[in-house]
């Protein structure tokens, strides 16, 4: 019970947090892109649709076509088991997400599983070896009004997109964000993994600004399916061997 009050109340406190000395960014670098924001679904990064922009052609290497062509859903997908879906695929949920941010930070506040990324925006350096992690490690930075955010030490279990395009621990996410009116961000998410692809892959789309606030969501609540047997649990690769 304690786990799941302090899962549900971390996003409400990360906003508490960073939103206290929040200001404006008019007089200096970056911009406000604070808000509530929805992007298009996206569980396919190779597609073009409205407000998306996608890379009909991946390059893969051998090991990640190998990887792709395998790749089964049905065979558990770590997602029916509730697990975090990773930066990319949260990015890419139907489900809106909070931007929070100070002079320091930026934070993410995804209303899918209510899981959350805060990104340093103080100038630090990336860790040299950065603890694995579902959502990675991030660090910022502001080009002019651009905000650019570098992601690096992922843990490797998670997939880019809904129908399973893989990548590997080397992943290197690059996301841009950039304020073109009051109600929009043009967002860009450049895929580099030398494991999986043999050069870096990009991914555009359209944020709109949202008037509601984020909901409650909550994955284990009503899983039918992993209850009654309907879906394999997921099995995490270190437990495999």
């Amino acid at each position: 019970m304690l786990t799941k009050f302090w899962r549900a109340a971390a996003p409400a406190a990360a906003a508490i947090w960073l939103t206290a000395g929040l200001a404006a960014q008019t007089s200096g670098p970056g911009a406000d892109l604070s808000g509530v924001w929805q992007g298009p679904y996206v569980p396919d990064m190779t597609r073009t649709g409205r407000n998306q922009v996608g890379e009909p052609n991946l390059p893969f290497t051998p090991a990640g076509e190998k990887d792709w062509k395998s790749y089964d859903a049905a065979n558990g997908d770590y997602t029916g088991s509730c697990l975090p879906f990773g930066l990319s695929r949260s990015v890419n949920a139907p489900n809106p997400f909070q931007i929070v941010q100070n002079a320091g930070y930026v934070a993410f506040l995804f209303e899918v599983g209510n899981w959350f990324h805060v990104v340093p925006t103080d100038g630090r350096a990336m860790p040299k070896d950065p603890n694995p992690q579902w959502f990675g490690t991030s660090i910022g930075r502001w080009d002019g009004d651009t905000l650019v955010i570098e992601t690096r030490g992922f843990n490797g279990w998670t997939r880019l997109d809904t129908i399973g395009h893989p990548h590997s621990d080397q992943l290197h996410l690059t996301q841009t964000f950039r304020r073109t009116d009051a109600d929009h961000i043009a967002y860009t998410v450049t895929v580099d993994d030398p494991v999986i692809y043999t050069k870096p892959w990009k991914n555009e789309r359209v944020l709109t600004r949202q008037k509601g606030e984020l909901i409650e969501y909550s994955c284990e609540e009503n899983n039918k399916d992993l209850r009654e047997g309907h879906i394999k649990a997921w099995i995490p690769p270190t437990a495999k061997h």
